[in-house]
């Protein structure tokens, strides 16, 4: 299904547009070096059937046909002010991620405050980069970063096969169990048994997808692990919570059928155009929200978004014959809205220079004063301000 034919089906209700996200630019900046993107170039589609709509009653059924790749520049600002600092003080951002992507790519950072020493770690092996900023006792630290950022929607396409293999190590990597993320006799049992017979990697991926989609249309006030009937860690719980548990749901399932997975933790940038609910405005400081891809060999990654189901449901609440969400549901398989920028895929990630045990993840800015962690619900005394603005290319 075409985003296209999602949102002329969708106007049949009345829905609420949001406001267009906006920050103002700082001045003063040096910026690091960036990497001048490469013009895509627009992939052709085939057409597909319309949906057959009341043209006088719905504005979205004259819209054009599938249009051209187009992509938006996003400019996030993130501002940091810790206050009452105990001994020395380390920040840590996570950064967009910094291999390009035909659906992202970043162009640059640049960063000002009053830190001793500041600069970008790369993972190569959590395929991640943060930023990381130092301050010595007795210094109310204060950082300003701004990156800018690319994205343009994310569409896979069924008819598009022999592409080039994923590294093994790869592969390996996104099977593997962890103390977090379990992957026991138990979830075996729950994935075998929905996969049933079914032995096609791609098949596989959308059995469960569907399977993770009624339950975050039908529960999505439970816990989607303990929905799903996977025992999940209450550390890993309590940090992911409801924003990323459908996705740690698929990759748990599809691991555990053989099935490479990955959770990508990103951070909403805009409004929707095919929800409300499904876009944000103004501050982003809890706008961050996890989507996962599987790789099914000959296709690459495939992504799903089974979050935005949940979210359709408690932002929207529609009634239980809603046509959006059925259609929805089909769309979010190997459909990404780029209103969203990704940061990284990695679990349980140990700062460099961290004091306290490894994060379940890193989607949000974690700071340690002292030798211990600072509250990020703490707005007192750890205040962080993200907000984005959004150009066309």
């Amino acid at each position: 299904m075409k985003r296209r034919d999602f949102i002329a089906a969708a106007a049949l209700l009345p829905v609420a547009g949001g406001a267009t996200v906006a920050a103002p630019a700082g001045d003063g900046r040096k910026p690091a070096a960036k990497k001048p993107p490469a013009k895509p170039s627009a992939a052709a589609r085939k057409p597909e059937a319309p949906v057959e709509i009341n043209e006088a009653r719905v504005a979205a059924a004259s819209l054009p046909e599938e249009p051209a790749a187009r992509w938006r520049t996003y400019e996030l600002t993130t501002r940091v002010d810790i206050r009452r600092s105990a001994g020395a003080t380390r920040l840590w951002l996570p950064l967009a991620l910094f291999k390009d992507t035909p659906w992202q790519r970043t162009l640059g950072h640049a960063w000002q405050g009053n830190f001793a020493r500041a600069g970008i770690d790369r993972d190569p092996a959590a395929e991640m980069e943060v930023f990381a900023a130092e301050w010595p006792e007795g210094v109310e630290p204060r950082l300003e970063l701004v990156s800018r950022v690319e994205t343009q929607d994310r569409h896979f396409d069924v008819t598009k096969k022999h592409c080039a293999p994923e590294r093994g190590e790869v592969l390996r990597r996104n099977l593997r169990s962890s103390e977090l993320m379990p992957i026991d006799d138990k979830t075996r049992a729950v994935a075998e048994r929905i996969v049933g017979r079914v032995r096609d990697p791609l098949a596989q991926g959308k059995v469960l997808y569907d399977w993770v989609a009624e339950r975050a249309l039908n529960d999505p006030e439970t816990p989607a692990l303990a929905a799903g009937g996977i025992d999940a860690p209450p550390r890993l719980a309590d940090a992911l919570g409801r924003n990323a548990g459908h996705a740690l749901l698929f990759v748990a399932l599809a691991r555990a059928v053989g099935l490479p997975a990955r959770p990508v933790f990103g951070l909403r940038c805009d409004r929707s155009q095919l929800l409300p609910g499904l876009g944000v405005s103004g501050e982003l400081n809890r706008a961050f929200h996890c989507r996962a891809e599987f790789y099914a060999p000959g296709y690459d990654w495939v992504p799903v978004n089974p979050g935005d189901l949940r979210q359709a449901v408690v932002a929207e609440r529609p009634t239980a014959d809603d046509r959006k969400l059925t259609m929805l549901q089909k769309l979010l398989f190997g459909f990404w809205e780029m209103n969203w920028i990704g940061l990284n895929t990695a679990l349980e990630v140990a700062p460099r220079g961290a004091v306290g045990e490894a994060l379940p993840c890193l989607a949000s800015p974690y700071a340690e004063s002292g030798g211990n962690a600072l509250d990020a619900a703490d707005a007192e005394r750890f205040s962080v301000s993200m907000h984005a603005v959004r150009s066309d290319g």
